[in-house]
């Protein structure tokens, strides 16, 4: 018997601490000293100089402007892009789910995008709204590609809004198209027999049964969308100003170009505490939704 427990032990170890010792080192400590440095004044540079502060990066917080402004913007931008995502995604995988002959084809160029790294991503899509829409604007005379995209406040964010919602919507679409896939034909057949129409039967049918797929959309893009920093970075360095500067773009720049690192794992806890907290109330009222379909 203790043979047994003992072999059981020695395979869990074999298996799983290998993974757990690389959690532990990479993420668990790095953690634990993010969560020390934040109460502290230190440069990022000399941890002889981290001097305890206690509460007083809060302080900072409170008054930094710039951080409320970041995080405003940063809702406002995952609201959009949340829904516009999904909404898109949910609609090509309508539409390619149906037996078309170029639905493979369609399907991998609605997904490459995805593959695209965001730093790349961001310089192709920046070279296309400083060269390639004028050029168009030019030609064609629509006041669309003449805008100052990148150049102002609001079409900097419609900017970003348009680079995140066209790499993401690919990925969301192949969930959904999986979800569709599993449907049962006969209730979906049971609902047209008895008189429902579309919207109905995409109301009252469809969406109930793939809310699990809606569950996990709903949470990769609400979690993207409040970490996107790389599009940020690339397209719009936060500019004009700080008019279009995302909430991870801020806690960068406090730690790397004000030299703050103290302050910006402060910005960082409360960053992650916040994603945590939305992303957890958004699984838990989608899966009750799921229980009650």
């Amino acid at each position: 018997m203790k043979n047994k427990k003992l072999s059981e032990w020695m395979q869990q170890f074999v298996f799983v601490g290998p993974g757990l010792l690389f959690f532990v080192i990479v993420v668990f400590i790095p953690f634990l000293l993010g969560f020390y440095y934040s109460f502290t004044d230190w440069n990022g540079l000399d941890m002889n100089k981290a001097h305890w502060t206690g509460l007083h990066n809060l302080h900072l917080i409170a008054s930094d402007t710039n951080f409320w402004h970041s995080l405003g913007f940063t809702l406002k931008f995952t609201v959009v892009t949340v829904i516009g995502a999904n909404v898109l995604a949910f609609l090509l995988a309508m539409v390619l789910s149906r037996p078309l002959k170029t639905r493979s084809i369609l399907r991998t160029v609605f997904f490459l995008p995805n593959v695209i790294g965001g730093i790349l991503l961001g310089f192709i899509w920046q070279f296309i709204f400083t060269k390639g829409f004028t050029t168009i604007g030019d030609l064609t005379n629509l006041p669309f590609f003449n805008l100052p995209w990148l150049g102002t406040p609001t079409t900097g964010f419609w900017g970003i809004v348009i680079v995140f919602i066209w790499q993401t919507a690919g990925y969301m679409m192949v969930i959904y198209i999986a979800a569709l896939a599993g449907l049962p034909k006969d209730l979906t057949e049971a609902a047209r027999i008895d008189g429902a129409n579309s919207f109905q039967l995409l109301w009252s049918v469809i969406v109930p049964l793939i809310m699990p797929a809606i569950t996990i959309c709903l949470f990769l893009t609400t979690s993207n969308a409040f970490k996107m920093f790389d599009l940020n970075l690339s397209l719009t360095k936060g500019g004009p100003g700080t008019s279009t500067q995302s909430l991870a773009f801020n806690v960068y720049a406090e730690a790397l170009n004000n030299n703050r690192y103290g302050l910006g794992t402060m910005k960082a806890m409360l960053f992650f505490f916040a994603v945590s907290l939305i992303t957890v109330t958004q699984v838990w009222f989608t899966k009750r939704r799921e229980v009650e379909a």
